[in-house]
């Protein structure tokens, strides 16, 4: 399990439902019929999902990485994201000495956290053989 790895910390929020708009299409099936591949007469239940999205997570984050930098607890973290929620952050353990490596999950990393980051490097179970 993830959470029992050593030096690994694993933070959950809450599942958030929109009660202005509970179902979305699928990103695929909206790239078929933005592209004409689907017309909406064509559409399925299984097409759409609920649109939940999970809240407190990234303020959780960002409050262990500034307790570890201002505790001096570690000299380096690794964020696996790519969201650019986490620059206060980032800046904050930086300006407190910490080093900040970013795995953006094989994406390129995005615009305005790219100038926070000390390293980058992707990693998958791919690359470990697993």
């Amino acid at each position: 399990m993830l959470k029992q790895k050593p030096y690994f910390s694993v933070r959950l929020g809450r599942l958030h439902l929109d009660k202005r708009n509970k179902w979305v299409l699928n990103p695929e099936v909206l790239k078929k019929l933005l592209s004409g591949k689907k017309s909406v007469k064509d559409l399925k239940d299984e097409d759409f999902q609920l649109n939940l999205r999970q809240k407190m997570v990234d303020m959780k984050i960002g409050l262990d990485i500034a307790s570890l930098a201002i505790k001096k607890q570690a000299e380096k973290v690794v964020l696996i994201t790519n969201d650019s929620d986490f620059v206060p952050a980032i800046k904050f353990a930086k300006q407190e000495g910490m080093i900040v490596q970013l795995d953006p999950l094989r994406q390129d990393v995005a615009e305005d956290l790219s100038p926070h980051i000390d390293l980058l490097r992707s990693v998958s179970t791919q690359d470990q053989g697993q």
